[in-house]
């Protein structure tokens, strides 16, 4: 019986390889890569959480265009390390650091409050600090914390700043989404209680929420010169995955063939940043350098109005 298993095992289980071989060269080969030399000279862009992965590797391709890029960071040692590496990698000076934590709508209030006291204009707002936890608490500002993170935070920062976007027009927002926003749904109820399901889901209602949350801010803006997209960056290894069990790390980043670099996963976040020509998809969601596949909850009109209007009421823009 195992002589005759043996071989039919050996056979799957090359077979197996092989596919996952073809695969993993597939989605290598259709990977694309932002090659837009456009020279930003006298921009000024802001790339939140910029300091390390995705956005450490946008603001480093900005910075080497010739704008002046500014990361808005929690963490000032970290910051600080990242605009030295940036300067010595680019040779390009003019960036810096400016504190800002996300999560935090008093925080966000005081960086706004600084930004337009001290710079004139602001070309690209690039909102890509994120969380994904399983930490069950609500902020300061009694916010679910994943919540407050990735939607709450940037859809304060863009209207505290959507002035000087404008003014500066044409001027571009840039919102981190994910592929995992599929799994999302929004429940307005929960937007201020404790984590009451597992982690990732609240990560995908999230990214449903930037999702929505740009659609709408295109809607808004439309004729003013501001444009708006959500981006996808693939599965990257990134330190998003930092609060998961080891194993799971690694098989997510080593084992799965449709993993990206970071390299690789800041491309469609450059693009939207910087690609010329590609304002008729203001509103829309990117996946690998062009207009992607979202859910059809993503555009309910209804549903952003209603996000919109009560993102204005728990961040007390209203």
């Amino acid at each position: 019986m195992c002589d005759t298993m043996c071989p039919v095992c050996l056979f799957v289980i090359g077979l197996i390889i092989v596919i996952y071989l073809l695969v993993w060269v597939y989605v290598k080969s259709t990977r694309r890569h932002c090659t837009s030399d456009v020279d930003l000279t006298g921009k000024t862009v802001i790339v939140t959480g910029g300091n390390n992965g995705l956005g450490y590797v946008a603001a480093r391709e900005i910075a080497s265009r010739n704008a002046r890029v500014i990361l808005a960071c929690r963490n000032a040692e970290k910051a600080k390390a990242a605009v030295e590496k940036i300067i010595s990698e680019t040779g390009k000076k003019n960036v810096v650091f400016m504190k800002l934590d996300v999560s935090s709508l008093k925080s966000v209030r005081e960086f706004a409050k600084q930004f337009l006291k001290e710079e004139s204009r602001l070309d690209i707002l690039i909102n890509n600090a994120g969380i994904i936890t399983n930490d069950a608490k609500l902020t300061e500002d009694g916010l679910q914390v994943t919540y407050a993170t990735n939607h709450f935070g940037p859809f304060l920062l863009t209207n505290l700043l959507l002035g000087r976007l404008k003014a500066s027009a044409p001027s571009r927002v840039v919102t981190l989404s994910s592929l995992g926003h599929h799994l999302g749904k929004i429940h307005f109820e929960n937007f201020k209680k404790p984590m009451l399901f597992e982690g990732s889901l609240t990560y995908a209602s999230t990214k449903l929420a930037s999702i929505l949350f740009t659609y709408e801010l295109a809607k808004r803006v439309k004729g003013e010169g501001v444009t708006a997209y959500s981006v996808h960056p693939g599965l990257c290894s990134s330190n998003l995955f930092d609060s998961y069990h080891p194993i799971i790390q690694w098989i997510l980043l080593n084992i799965n063939p449709f993993t990206k670099t970071i390299e690789e996963g800041a491309q469609t976040t450059i693009y939207c940043a910087i690609e010329k020509g590609i304002e008729e998809h203001s509103g829309k969601y990117f996946d690998n350098l062009r207009p992607g596949w979202a859910n059809s909850k993503g555009y309910d009109a209804g549903v952003a109005k209603k996000l919109w209007e009560v993102s204005e009421n728990l961040t007390k823009l209203a």
